[in-house]
């Protein structure tokens, strides 16, 4: 199945991996490419390369008022939405409610409009954290891992994904989930709910020290932007992703101490580490089993740890001052 001249649309298409993704889609040639994003956390210039491309419209949204997205597909003739709108988890620990409210009602309202015939296939983004810390010893977790969330972002996240698939089995939707693993790059918020990575570059450009939480041991599988994008983009493509959920990752594992280390070296940081406690409901250990995905969509991640944090410390070093 080809996303050529398809009518797609991205909702969080502003955000880190929205924009990294919408580049991916453009490239396959669709008939319309529309961005739909909040700005609560996105940004417009994250979309600088597609901004004034022919066949891409940009709308500021909240894809969680179903009116207003029903009066948006009711006119649009949308075949695909790319689903990536999503408060993420640090809000979870201040505003767990909201959280909560906001990321289900994306979600229903998605599936409703799909039930309602207002557009043709949701492709729809999940989370590792719904998995909680790995249970196996000595191996990834696969998509039969239990799922042990230890925040409310976690257990809402988990909840969208048993609604998305409640629809396709209720109702024979066309709906696949991809799950992706921590994920870094460029665009990647360094501000309000930032990720390790790129708060750990930024501090160390203002000469602040890293921040550790906890004894730094607990471990991620970290994945560049581009090979996530790469992979959600194909979900579309492959039929027999339909149903299922399915793990993108990089199959290896670091521990934070570790991570941090390896960005200090690249940017030639001597100073020291400030710790501080263990981060609520912080999981202990994540490393994704990609077969299903290497099997299903041909996924195979092409950036290790150090090219990608090369280019994300780049990219910070480039853009931090204006971004």
């Amino acid at each position: 199945m080809s996303l050529s001249n398809k009518r797609i649309m991205v909702t969080g298409g502003a955000g880190f991996i929205g924009s990294h993704l919408c580049e991916e889609l453009y490239k396959k040639g669709p008939e319309h490419l529309l961005i739909a994003d909040d700005f609560s956390l996105g940004k417009e210039k994250n979309l600088k390369r597609l901004k004034g491309k022919e066949n891409i419209s940009i709308v500021k949204l909240d894809v969680s008022n179903y009116s207003s997205m029903l009066n948006l597909l009711e006119t649009e003739n949308i075949d695909i939405i790319f689903n990536l709108a999503v408060i993420p988890l640090p809000a979870s620990l201040t505003e767990p409610k909201k959280n909560i409210d906001v990321n289900i009602s994306i979600v229903t309202t998605l599936c409703e409009l799909l039930y309602r015939s207002k557009y043709n296939t949701l492709i729809h983004t999940s989370s590792s954290e719904a998995y909680g810390t790995s249970v196996y010893m000595n191996k990834p977790m696969d998509e039969k891992h239990p799922t042990y969330p230890t925040t409310p972002y976690a257990a809402g996240k988990l909840a969208c994904d048993h609604i998305a698939l409640s629809y396709h089995i209720t109702f024979g939707l066309d709906i696949a989930i991809a799950r992706p693993f921590n994920t870094y790059g460029p665009r990647q918020n360094e501000q309000s709910y930032a990720g390790v990575i790129p708060l750990t570059i930024t501090r160390i450009l203002h000469s602040e020290p890293p921040v550790i939480h906890g004894d730094g041991l607990q471990t991620r599988d970290y994945t560049y932007v581009e090979d996530i994008a790469s992979g959600i983009s194909r979900f579309f493509e492959v039929k027999s992703t339909r149903g299922k959920i399915i793990n993108l990752a990089s199959g290896k594992e670091v521990t934070i101490k570790e991570l941090i280390q390896k960005i200090m070296e690249l940017m030639d940081y001597n100073g020291p580490i400030t710790y501080t406690p263990k981060r609520p409901g912080d999981v202990r250990r994540h490393l994704g089993d990609i077969s299903l995905a290497e099997k299903i969509i041909g996924y195979k991640p092409s950036t290790d740890l150090q090219e990608g944090l090369k280019k994300t410390i780049s990219w910070y070093k480039q853009n931090h001052a204006f971004y």
